[in-house]
């Protein structure tokens, strides 16, 4: 190979590197990093204990997850979405709409799905807390999926 070639094949390595260099690094973790921290465990864990209808048992778990300080303030709103949930569903609904007004608190940007938003139990008082701190929802609550879609409640 000539010097030429060589000087050109090192330059466009080079350059390679630099564009590889600029990549943005992937800012989730995978799901098996992520089960291994207490928090996050306790969060799914506590969301599986939610779908399989062991409801003390999430919230104990659910609990265990937001005391455990979760990493990212979504997963503490998804927490407190899942306890207020379950707090609504056995009809305390003072303990339900301060587990929403927790969600809003750990993450401004929460919002119930089109599915959730429409439940009898917990859609009013999810939009009375929004209403009352500002983040009014304008949907009506009426289911918009595909017939079965969220209808865990989730």
């Amino acid at each position: 190979m000539s010097a030429a070639s060589t000087l050109r094949v090192a330059l466009v390595l080079a350059a390679a590197a630099l564009v590889a260099a600029c990549q943005p690094t992937p800012t989730t973790a995978s799901i098996a990093e992520l089960y291994q921290r207490p928090a996050e465990r306790a969060l799914v864990d506590g969301i599986r204990l939610y779908d399989g209808g062991e409801f003390e048992r999430a919230e104990a778990t659910l609990r265990a997850a937001v005391a455990a300080n979760l990493v990212d303030h979504r997963d503490e709103a998804i927490a407190y979405k899942y306890l207020a949930f379950i707090a609504c569903a056995f009809n305390r609904g003072t303990e339900c709409a301060l587990d929403f007004t927790n969600a809003f608190k750990a993450d401004p940007d929460f919002r119930l799905n089109d599915v959730e938003i429409g439940h009898p139990l917990w859609g009013p008082v999810y939009r009375r807390v929004a209403q009352a701190l500002g983040h009014p929802d304008s949907r009506t609550g009426a289911p918009t999926g595909a017939p079965g879609e969220g209808s865990r409640g989730h």
